[in-house]
């Protein structure tokens, strides 16, 4: 079986997630990184400073998970409170992270490619993905964990 070719928006980040290398430009890797941040309620919206955002990319960035220095409050939050925020009910922020990132790259490369198609669903309120062909898809989105109880400026 023929490999699924991987996602590049450039060459400023390089990621490799279970089989996959990704290449990212800092802008679509940054915002993909905020969104992610988002979705597990680690930060409560996506309009984070340039520091902060530094702090996050680095994060999911880093071979090793970790900030070497924060650059703003959120980077000291993580690092003071690392031993309860890496791990909720046994899930990895960092995977997470990394995986919500993927995910979005996975997805939006599927539709670039015309394998899927976003369509709006009435009954979630929310855009989806569906077959261009009509026929079923068979993608569901797992829900993901959340760290809101650990949300960071909560």
């Amino acid at each position: 079986m023929a490999r699924q070719p991987n996602y590049r928006s450039g060459s400023d980040y390089v990621v490799e997630f279970l089989d996959y290398r990704f290449s990212f430009a800092s802008s679509d890797f940054e915002e993909r990184v905020i969104a992610a941040a988002v979705r597990l309620e680690l930060v409560s919206g996506n309009n984070l400073g340039e520091d902060e955002t530094a702090d996050l990319v680095e994060l999911a960035a880093s071979p090793i998970g970790q900030i070497s220095e924060p650059r703003s409050d959120l980077g000291h939050y993580l690092i003071e409170n690392w031993g309860r925020i890496s791990l909720v009910h046994g899930e990895s922020l960092v995977y997470w992270l990394r995986k919500l990132v993927f995910r979005g790259a996975w997805l939006d490369h599927r539709v670039k490619q015309g394998l899927l198609e976003v369509a709006w669903d009435d009954d979630q309120a929310e855009f989806g993905y569906r077959d261009p062909g009509g026929a079923r898809t068979l993608l569901e989105l797992a829900p993901v964990p959340s760290w809101r109880k650990l949300r960071y400026g909560d």
